[in-house]
This record gives C-alpha cells, sequence and structure tokens, in this order.
C-alpha cells in the first residue's frame, strides 16, 4: 500500500526523545494473550531505555482485560476483539481510546506425528469438526482437499479456548462467515458453548491441549504455534487459494482497513477479506485505555502510558516483524498517532 502518512505538526515523539518521568512509576496492563509474547518483549525493550517506568502486562485474556480496564484496576487493557456497544457504554464510549498495535493470525494447529505434509483446511472444514459433524482425519472432506497426503483414521480432538477470548472471536466470526450451520447453532463471540473437545485457557492452554493430544486440532495464534514448534495448515483464502498464515499474508489482508478507521475507538474487521494472498483468519489486536488517564495517580503516570504507546507503534514495529507479527500499515499508523493525541490526564 502507499505510504499515506504525512507529516504533522504535531507528529508525536519518538519514546528516545521525550524525557523520562521524574520517578520511578508503575503501569499495569492486562488482556489478550494473543499478543502476549510481543507485548512481553516490548516491555522488556522500552524499559531499557526507560528504567524508570515499571511495566506488568499480565495474560489473561480479552475478556478479562476487558473488565479490568472497565473496573480501572489496570491503567490499558489487551484485547484481540473490539469494544462491543456494551462494553463502550460501559467504559463511557466519550472517554475511550482503542488502537490495533500490530495484526496476527489463528492458525489451525493440530497434533498428526505421521503427516509430514502441511494439511490444507477450508472453513467449511473447520466449522464441521467444531460442530461435530466431521470426527475423523480421513473423512472424504478432508481427503478432497489434501489430495496425496495419507490421512489416518484417527479421531479428531477439537481443541479451544476455555476463557473469554480475543482469538475466539476472531475464529468463531471467521468461521460464522463460511457456514450458516455454524452461525446458527455455535455462533460467534469470545466465549461460546463448544460442543465437544477439549477446553485450554489462554493460546498457552490450548497450545498444550494440542501437543498433548494426538489427533487433535486447535485454533491458536501464529507466534504460539511457531514457538512450540507445533505444526499448522494452510486455510483457502476468499479468492479459493490455500494461504498459509505468515506476515505477508496477514498484512495483505490488512491493507485495505485504514480508511475504516476513524475517531479515537479505531477497529476493523480484516478476517476473510478478498485477494489471491490475503489469509483469512487475521486480526488486529487492540489496545484500550481511558483517554482522560483516569487510571493514573499522577502525571508521571499517565505520560509514562503514553511514552509506552508511543514507543509501540514507532520502534516496537520492528520488533513485530521479528516475532511473527504483521507491523501497522503506514496508513493504520498514522490513524493512531491520531487516536493517541486525543488522551489527557486532568485535561491536560
Amino acid at each position: 500500500m502507499k505510504n499515506l502518512v504525512a507529516p504533522l505538526a504535531l507528529t508525536l515523539l519518538s519514546a528516545a526523545s521525550i524525557a523520562a518521568p521524574s520517578a520511578d512509576v508503575r503501569l499495569q496492563g492486562a488482556g489478550a494473550t494473543f499478543p502476549n509474547p510481543l507485548y512481553q518483549r516490548w516491555v522488556s525493550e522500552f524499559q531499557k531505555t526507560n528504567p524508570t517506568v515499571k511495566i506488568d502486562y499480565q495474560s489473561i485474556g480479552s475478556g478479562g482485560g476487558i473488565k479490568a480496564i472497565t473496573e480501572k484496576t489496570v491503567h490499558f487493557a489487551g484485547s484481540d476483539a473490539p469494544l462491543n456497544k456494551k462494553e463502550l457504554t460501559a467504559l463511557g464510549e466519550t472517554n475511550v481510546v482503542q488502537i490495533p498495535t500490530c495484526a496476527g493470525a489463528v492458525v489451525p494447529a493440530y497434533n498428526l506425528p505421521d503427516v509430514k505434509e502441511a494439511i490444507n483446511f477450508t472453513g467449511e472444514i473447520l466449522a464441521d469438526i467444531y460442530a461435530g459433524k466431521i470426527s475423523k482425519w480421513n473423512d472424504a472432506r478432508i481427503a478432497e482437499v489434501n489430495p496425496g497426503v495419507k490421512l489416518p483414521e484417527m479421531a479428531i480432538t477439537p481443541a479451544w479456548r476455555s476463557d473469554g477470548s480475543g482469538t475466539t472471536y476472531v475464529f468463531t466470526n471467521f468461521l460464522a462467515t463460511q457456514s450458516e450451520a455454524f452461525k446458527g447453532s455455535i455462533g460467534a463471540g469470545k466465549q461460546v458453548q463448544w460442543p465437544m473437545g477439549q477446553g485450554g485457557k489462554g493460546n498457552e492452554g490450548v497450545a498444550a491441549a494440542v501437543q498433548g493430544t494426538t489427533g487433535a486440532v486447535g485454533y491458536i495464534e501464529l507466534n504460539y504455534a511457531l514457538a512450540n514448534k507445533i505444526s499448522f495448515g494452510a486455510v483457502r483464502n476468499k479468492a479459493g487459494k490455500f494461504i498459509k498464515a505468515s506476515n505477508e499474508s496477514v498484512s495483505a489482508a490488512g491493507a485495505g482497513a485504514a480508511a475504516s478507521l476513524q475517531g479515537s475507538v479505531l477497529a476493523a474487521n480484516i478476517w476473510n477479506q478478498p485477494g489471491d494472498n490475503a489469509y483469512p483468519i487475521a486480526s488486529f489486536t487492540y489496545m484500550i485505555f481511558h483517554k482522560d488517564i483516569n487510571t493514573a495517580k499522577n502525571a508521571d503516570e499517565a505520560k509514562a502510558l503514553l511514552d509506552f504507546l508511543t514507543w509501540c507503534i514507532n520502534d516496537g514495529q520492528k520488533v513485530a516483524a521479528t516475532m511473527d507479527y504483521a507491523p501497522l500499515d503506514p496508513a493504520v499508523k498514522a490513524k493512531v498517532e491520531e487516536a493517541l493525541k486525543t488522551a489527557s490526564f486532568k485535561a491536560k
């Protein structure tokens, strides 16, 4: 995409050019497990040049993060699902900033030790696996999209998130675009009633369930699959191509999102996007905080929060690219910068 970032008189300064707070401050964040490996690395890298700022991010799931920011027990929350109307109302619609921090992929990871080829999936097949309609790996429908692959006559154990989860939100929303039956029976949301299989808390729990169960398939964030060396498949996209998740294929899915991002509550769905190279189960992940930073005890805390978020969308994007998260498109980054400039502390 063409770089649409225009010079701005009030462009946010890089963290390196902003003076550190006058005393040690502590920031608390909590929420999505999807970006947790990246956020932990961001905290570590940011603190190297900002040693007076201590940041703790707890990977408790998107639902837990939104609950915590609503109750003002954290300075910022992570969520893979954008705030819905009810959540916005609870937070105060005019007092929220929600920004995408990067994009990622949800992948169908599986445990089939004797299958060396990457397995192809369609949305319809995944929907029927999770609905219990496809129960064996050598089912004719799976075999049809995997010519030449010797699939075992083995039971499929679907693994899923047991907690409120943005990863579940992304996965189920994609499946709902692929199967009317899935949409009508299981539906889409941060937490749904799965009819069968094995639950796990967090991406970590689902990854462990897949690793520990031969024949399992589970939906996890790409980084967890790569870090744990778990096999994952390609998924047929809107253009009919079987695409594996990568920074490039996720960026292709998010390239057209900038035009739909408006105001301080930025949100866009990027699953099932057109384009030959677009990976279909892709999503932004978000950070959420109060526009009037009323979770901060003092101006130093408020300033430290904005310094950290500013660093994340600038220097942090280079780190994201090394960790299998797709960096923000330049046009999306420009919208994030505008949203950050709406924040204040006691009207300053």
